[in-house]
């Protein structure tokens, strides 16, 4: 139950992160700014306060790296679970060696036994 609310938050999150990451502008959208035209200054400036999409990526980013971590945790946990076929015989196993072997009859048996 709470693997399966894990894995269905990890996947919202990554689909919302992926959402956001490519709704965003980078800091060096215009491709004349790396070559030192115009606004080279605003490449590398002051970013001022952050916008709701830098905030909601890194809230997700946080949601995405703890569920990532609680799920790695939680498959290394080893499940012990029974099974009506994995229990053993309440009937003693006696090895093959040790069995009495049905001992032939005088003729009374239709299977023919060779003679010697």
């Amino acid at each position: 139950m709470l693997y399966t609310i894990l894995i269905t938050v990890h996947v919202l999150a990554t689909g919302g992160l992926i959402a956001l990451v490519l709704m965003q502008t980078g800091k060096g959208a215009e491709a004349g700014a790396a070559f030192g035209s115009g606004a080279s200054s605003t490449v590398f400036g002051a970013q001022g306060s952050a916008s709701f999409l830098t905030r909601g990526t890194a809230a997700l980013a946080t949601i995405f790296f703890i569920t990532s971590l609680s799920l790695a945790y939680l498959s290394t946990q080893e499940v012990s679970r029974k099974s009506v076929t994995d229990e053993e015989d309440p009937v003693q196993q006696v090895p093959a060696d040790e069995q009495e072997r049905p001992r032939p009859d005088d003729g009374a048996s239709d299977v023919p036994t060779p003679t010697e």
